[in-house]
């Protein structure tokens, strides 16, 4: 600790300055954004920190920038200025299910792209996805071996995504495919590509580290990070990951903090040519509830898209699928499941295996009329699956209401509760979170879905004419 020519101890200024933060902001914000801060020294009116990271210096200078010009220029006068100091971490994996960060490799630089928060206090990095007695000489990648590019029938309707998800595991971090998103809808094949990519590089580099995980599962680690006050090893922990496959990415709309934590160990991962792979049910620009710097990443790379399989590709998938289980079936079978069959391949393979098994249960013989028994329950007993976006064009063709004065702040009566039905069919029809449906229905928090379903469920119980509004909505969006 140095002080300058006036004779300030940068720790007494730095002490008299967190007297003040800590009365302006709450508690956990405190302990986890200033006290891990050291003074350095004071140079002339320029009070220099020691922080943990770039990211930590980032967050700082976007959330407390007014604060801290405030408090340096109380203690330092009109010309107090704040200068950092950033520690690197070096990363050193030597351990099955802990990774080591020795202190005699920490240096400190001036403003460099390094690592996201560390306790300097903590000597290891928890890996969230090592069950703890179990050991693993390495992390886990989660991939499903059944999910390989050579039953992943290649056809008109995916042959850009497959050419760019087999450039990528060629060359993973080396081809201008990063990040590497992938979006359409339901049961056309995003999960199986997203595990192709991974075991393909698996292959051809057993060194590397991939990981592959849902972003429900990624928000779940952090939430549990958060709670055990491991936020640093969670971070950490995916800054070392050579290949990052993110599945569903559309998940993370609402979950702010899990976002900010996503960005960083984005620009990271990006930064130092690591690999990122995306899946989402709609191209980057028409994700909403992610925040703008996100979606803008998303676009650096290439956006390939999976399309419903054409029927030539539906008959491929077929024959595939029955060639690995050793089943032979006629050709008028495998054409009339082809045409009838055609919204997605999840659909269409469940429609196989529901005919092989009734075939198996019932011993009788796959023939064309037991096909069309199948093909016509099948059809009839599926559920369709209904997006936000359907459920608000369905009420607002029903109220006759422009799509974005629903989306709007007005206040206004009948908009209010057309918002308020779309927000009620949103929360009991798709698996969308409270957070995802407020900022899908005009940018609301989860606070005010939860007020409408409650308003939906009273005036369904007093109000006989809105019941009837219910139940017509239910029927026109169930067609």
């Amino acid at each position: 600790m140095t002080k300058d020519s006036r004779g300030k101890d940068p720790q007494n200024v730095w002490k008299k300055c967190l007297d003040i933060i800590k009365a302006n902001i709450s508690g956990d914000s405190f302990k986890t954004w200033f006290q891990p801060i050291k003074p350095v020294k004071i140079t002339g009116n320029i009070l220099t920190l020691q922080v943990p990271s770039q990211f930590f210096y980032e967050y700082l200078e976007e959330h407390y920038v007014g604060l801290l010009k405030k408090t340096i220029k109380k203690e330092l006068g009109n010309d107090g200025r704040l200068e950092y100091s950033i520690i690197m971490d070096a990363y050193v994996k030597n351990d099955p299910y802990v990774i080591k960060v020795p202190a005699s490799d920490r240096q400190t630089i001036k403003n460099a792209p390094v690592s996201m928060p560390y306790d300097v206090n903590r000597a290891s990095i928890r890996n969230p996805f090592i069950i703890p007695g179990l050991k693993k000489v390495s992390i886990d990648p989660q991939l499903n071996h059944q999910y390989t590019f050579e039953n992943f029938i290649e056809g008109d309707c995916n042959r850009l995504a497959r050419a760019a998800g087999y450039a990528v595991a060629k060359n993973p971090g080396g081809t201008s495919f990063n990040p590497l998103f992938v979006y359409g809808g339901n049961g056309l094949g995003k999960t199986h590509l997203s595990h192709a990519i991974g075991i393909e590089v698996k292959k051809i580099f057993p060194d590397k580290t991939v990981l592959y995980v849902t972003s429900e599962r990624f928000f779940n680690q952090f939430v549990e990070a958060v709670r055990n006050n491991a936020q640093n090893d969670f971070i950490n922990f995916y800054q070392l990951i050579d290949v990052l496959i993110i599945d569903d990415v559309q998940f993370l709309s609402g979950k702010d903090k899990t976002q900010d934590v996503f960005f960083h160990v984005f620009n990271h991962l990006h930064q130092t040519r690591r690999q990122i792979i995306l899946t989402s049910d709609k191209l980057p620009i028409e994700l909403q509830g992610l925040e703008q710097r996100l979606i803008s990443r998303f676009k650096w790379g290439l956006s390939a898209d999976l399309q419903s399989p054409d029927l030539e590709t539906r008959i491929a998938i077929i024959q595939n699928k029955l060639y690995l289980e050793g089943i032979e079936m006629p050709g008028d079978v495998i054409d009339h499941l082809a045409h009838h069959i055609n919204t997605n391949v999840t659909d269409l393979l469940g429609a196989l295996v529901s005919l092989i098994a009734q075939s198996t249960l019932n011993r009788k013989a796959i023939t064309l009329d037991l096909a069309k028994q199948m093909v016509e329950r099948y059809i009839k007993n599926s559920v369709k699956e209904v997006s936000i976006d359907y459920i608000q064009k369905v009420v607002c063709e029903y109220f006759d209401l422009p799509m974005d004065i629903l989306k709007s702040q007005t206040r206004k009566r009948e908009v209010v509760q057309a918002r308020q039905l779309a927000m009620y069919f949103s929360k009991n029809m798709t698996r969308a979170s409270l957070a995802a449906i407020g900022q899908l229905c005009g940018g609301k928090d989860h606070a005010t879905v939860l007020h409408a379903c409650r308003t939906v469920n009273n005036l369904i119980d007093t109000n006989k004419e809105f019941k009837n509004y219910v139940v017509e909505l239910e029927r026109l969006i169930k067609l």
